[in-house]
């Protein structure tokens, strides 16, 4: 497959992310999908993207970079949405499972790894910045208003 369908398979991922629909976005998984390098299928996939969807219903990426390169794609941008429901599975570091909404918005970087073939995520690796995403949930303390921290490196 080539690169460039590899990265319209990404795309696509993303789009049918943003736009809501899940069951959309699951179907770019391949059917034995892997995340984070746990064999979980497209089902499983599914499951977890219905999780974020519903702890934060308007969730969003936003990409700013994507590189592709045999068969990886690797986008770069931001994880953005308004925490209004409790996570019941261990996604978002496992942070919020049970947590009562805050309604609260947050927007942190993010990278996502997608192994594609036939144009379809075979595996998925995904980085995002969960510890700020829980300051500007107002779920943990933020080191800004700490005189005993240095602000700047």
């Amino acid at each position: 497959m080539s690169i460039e369908n590899n990265r319209a398979g990404a795309e696509r991922y993303v789009k049918a992310f943003n736009s809501g629909d899940m069951d959309a976005a699951a179907e770019c998984f391949a059917q034995d999908a892997c995340n984070f390098g746990r064999p979980v299928g497209r089902e499983g996939i599914r499951r977890v993207l219905k999780d974020i969807q519903q702890t934060f219903p308007d969730v969003k990426l936003e990409t700013i970079d994507v590189v592709a390169e045999g068969d990886w794609v690797v986008e770069r941008g931001y994880f953005s949405g308004t925490h209004r429901g409790v996570g019941k599975l261990p996604v978002n570091g496992g942070l919020l499972v049970g947590v009562p909404p805050t309604d609260r918005q947050f927007r942190v970087n993010h990278v996502h790894l997608y192994r594609m073939n036939d144009s379809m995520i075979t595996d998925h690796y995904g980085l995002r910045d969960d510890l700020g995403m829980m300051q500007q949930l107002e779920l943990l303390p933020s080191a800004a208003g700490r005189p005993d921290l240095p602000m700047k490196l």
